[in-house]
Formats: structure tokens, C-alpha cells, sequence
């Protein structure tokens, strides 16, 4: 008799590019917070092209779990682009992703995923800019976060406070259809996919969270630089929007 599929309800994507000294606490405490609450998941490490060993200890966990899966890419795809990859490829019917620092606190995890299975929602997303969410960042990064998210609330028309936060769910479906149109390779991708998700008639919820800056790679911050690339995408997108009307 041939053996019956498992059934899974959440998959859980954990994109990953040089993290070897986060990915093992990031699994271990991952898989903690989803056990509280579901008992069936799997958890996706999307290894983005690492060259510190992240490759070797994400195969190394994935061999001795059923429930991980190792997705991993000899080249650096871009956080979007992976992300992406490994999305398409996660079995669940809802889809959620996390950053390995483990900056939001995973007490979260639920409402995220409830937000999606209880809440009827097609798009979650934690959000650092809520009154009820307790944050604490460098007086730069969050200046600099604040005008990236007001300037896309203006000129994008999103209501969202922030389209940053890598701390999202999605309902599998829905998500499938956006990933089609959505260009960004890196950083901008979640901001361009809850744009879409808005401008698609989908419903999106915004939770409050714990969030507190890891200093992990990737966070050193050039105001004029950093400035000049966040606006040139908003622009960007916003004309591309304009000519797909």
C-alpha cells in the first residue's frame, strides 16, 4: 500500500546567508514556538550562497530532522530572491518567514499564524511602528525606518506602518499569485509584496511585537547611501504600478 502523504499545515522559511554562529539557535527555538501550537510543520532554511559553513550546519540539522528541509543555492541569490525560491517550494497551506536573528520575539508566532488560519487574512506582518509594540534600535536606524515607511505610505498609497519587518505569514494561495508579479531581488521585496498584496484587493494585518535590534550582518547603515536606495525603489515601483494601469 503505498504510504499516505504527510499533511502540513505551516511551513515556516528561515532565510539564512552567513549565519553560522544563528542557525542552530534559530532552528532549535523556532521549532519550539511552532510545537506550542501545531503539530504539523516543517521549517525551510533558504541558504543564500553562505561561505562561513552555514551550508554544512544547515545540512547537518536538516539530515537528522524530518521535519527541516535544507534549500540551499551556490550562489547568493539576494534575500528576496531566495526567500521566493524557497517559498514555491514549501508544502504548508500557510507560508510564514522569519529572520534568523531572532530580533522579533517568537511569543508572536501565534498570533501571526492566527492571523492567517483563524483571522481569515491572506497577508501578516509584524510591525515595529504600532503603539502597542515595544522596540529598541539605534536613534538612526529607526529615523531612518520611519521616513522609508512614511514616504511609502505617501507615494505608494499603503496603509501599512511597516513592510519591513521580517516577521510575515501568508495564506499559500494568495501569496503564490503575488510572488508572479513581484520583481525585487533583496531588500525591497517585502515592501514591493505587500504593495501588490493591497493594490490585489488582499487583505493584509499589521500585529505588534518585541523587537530588538541584534546588530546582526548586514545592519551597518550609510544615511546618504541607504537614503538614496530606499527612495530610488519606492520610484521605481511606483511607476511601474502606474504603467501596468
Amino acid at each position: 500500500m503505498r504510504e499516505k502523504k504527510r499533511t502540513i499545515e505551516i511551513s515556516l522559511v528561515l532565510p539564512a546567508h552567513n549565519e553560522a554562529d544563528k542557525i542552530q539557535a534559530a532552528v532549535r527555538q523556532a521549532k519550539q514556538a511552532l510545537a506550542e501550537f501545531s503539530s504539523s510543520y516543517e521549517i525551510l532554511i533558504a541558504e543564500d550562497g553562505s561561505t562561513d559553513g552555514t551550508a554544512d550546519i544547515a545540512n547537518r540539522v536538516a539530515s537528522a530532522d524530518s521535519s527541516l528541509r535544507h534549500i540551499h543555492s551556490d550562489m547568493r541569490l539576494g534575500r528576496g530572491k531566495a526567500l521566493n525560491h524557497a517559498l514555491k517550494l514549501a508544502q504548508g497551506d500557510i507560508l510564514a518567514y522569519m529572520d534568523v536573528d531572532l530580533s522579533t520575539d517568537l511569543s508572536y508566532l501565534k498570533p501571526l499564524i492566527n492571523a492567517i488560519k483563524e483571522e481569515q487574512y491572506d497577508f501578516a506582518t509584524g510591525s515595529r511602528m504600532l503603539k502597542d509594540s515595544n522596540v529598541k534600535r539605534s536613534f538612526k536606524r529607526k529615523t531612518m525606518s520611519t521616513v522609508f515607511n512614511l514616504l511609502v505610505r505617501i507615494i505608494l498609497r499603503s496603509p501599512i506602518r511597516d513592510h519591513q519587518c521580517g516577521f510575515k505569514s501568508f495564506r499559500k494561495d494568495a501569496l503564490m499569485r503575488i510572488l508572479t508579479e513581484t520583481e525585487d531581488e533583496h531588500w525591497f521585496w517585502d515592501t514591493e509584496l505587500l504593495v501588490r498584496a493591497q493594490r490585489s484587493g488582499y487583505k493584509v494585518k499589521e500585529i505588534p511585537v518585541t523587537w530588538v535590534d541584534k546588530g546582526g550582518a548586514g545592519t551597518k547603515v550609510n544615511a546618504f547611501t541607504d537614503s538614496t536606495a530606499m527612495f530610488s525603489k519606492i520610484i521605481k515601483l511606483y511607476f511601474n504600478l502606474r504603467c501596468k494601469k
